[in-house]
């Protein structure tokens, strides 16, 4: 009879030091963010980029040598990707979705993504074939920064996201790399099928927003519109973003000020798609 009870007493202690290690909350809002160069950031920081609110806050992607470590949470402070990258699209979205939500609400972004990419560098079966698409050395350096395998990283990182908060939605910016290519939204959704199933995420709670490429007339991609806007022909709950008016300082990138409206736009239609009031913006 003692034995009994002292093994009752072990499993129930057992169990529920899981529970207390393991604490999710459901106010924590997780957005994964992926992509090339506009979602990686591109854009000057500013001093009005430096001010955020303390309940946004990025899971960093990489080890940075101003101890930003792997795998931690940190305040949203730019760049929120690589090392030394600039102001993304996920900055504004972060910004707006918390200016819009109680306050009981926290928003989180993990962001990684790498210039230059071809889109299947994200694909877990194929990443191998474009892991030195430029064979490039700064280009080579963002790879080994992940581990030699993007897809991975933004896997574990989300994992380990998991155990905090609730996964709300995916946010992609990319394109330029396979502007033309007609099979891009299949590529894409192999990709988006890959994080639903390796994450356990339901496509109906769980929306993609996948964002337009620079679309001014001397822009190098802006052809690429028309295969990103057929995107949600692909894949169910998959919302395109318009860049229509955002500002670029280059062929492909988007000046600072571009990267805020986007982002902006990106969180604008989050609202919408969880039927939240946003007139105020």
């Amino acid at each position: 009879m003692f034995k009994k009870t002292t093994l009752g007493i072990f499993v129930f202690l057992a169990l529920t030091s899981v529970s207390f290690c393991f604490s999710q909350d459901t106010n924590f809002h997780i957005y994964l963010c992926f992509g090339q160069s506009n979602m990686e950031g591109a854009g000057i920081i500013e001093q009005i980029d430096k001010v955020v609110p303390e309940n946004f806050v990025v899971l960093q992607g990489v080890d940075c040598p101003d101890n930003r470590k792997k795998g931690t949470w940190r305040a949203a402070i730019p760049p929120l990707c690589q090392c030394e990258s600039g102001l993304s699209p996920a900055d504004y979205f972060g910004r707006t979705m918390v200016e819009n939500l109680p306050n009981t609400t926290k928003i989180g972004v993990i962001n990684v993504s790498i210039s230059g990419c071809d889109i299947r560098l994200f694909d877990k079966e194929l990443y191998t074939s474009y892991d030195d698409t430029h064979k490039a050395d700064w280009f080579n350096n963002i790879v080994k920064s992940y581990g030699g395998n993007p897809y991975e990283r933004l896997i574990d990182l989300a994992r380990k996201a998991q155990k905090d908060g609730v996964i709300k939605g995916i946010l992609l910016h990319q394109g330029e790399s396979n502007t033309g290519d007609a099979k891009w939204p299949n590529y894409v959704s192999k990709i988006h099928n890959d994080l639903l199933h390796d994450l356990n995420l339901n496509s109906k709670e769980v929306p993609l927003l996948v964002g337009e490429v620079a679309s001014q007339e001397n822009s190098c991609c802006s052809s690429m519109n028309l295969i990103i806007n057929k995107i949600p022909e692909t894949i169910n709950n998959a919302h395109v973003i318009s860049s229509k008016d955002c500002t670029t300082k280059d062929v492909a990138h988007f000046t600072s000020e571009g990267y805020r409206e986007l982002g902006k736009r990106y969180a604008l239609k989050m609202l919408d798609l969880l039927k939240v009031d946003n007139t105020k913006n």
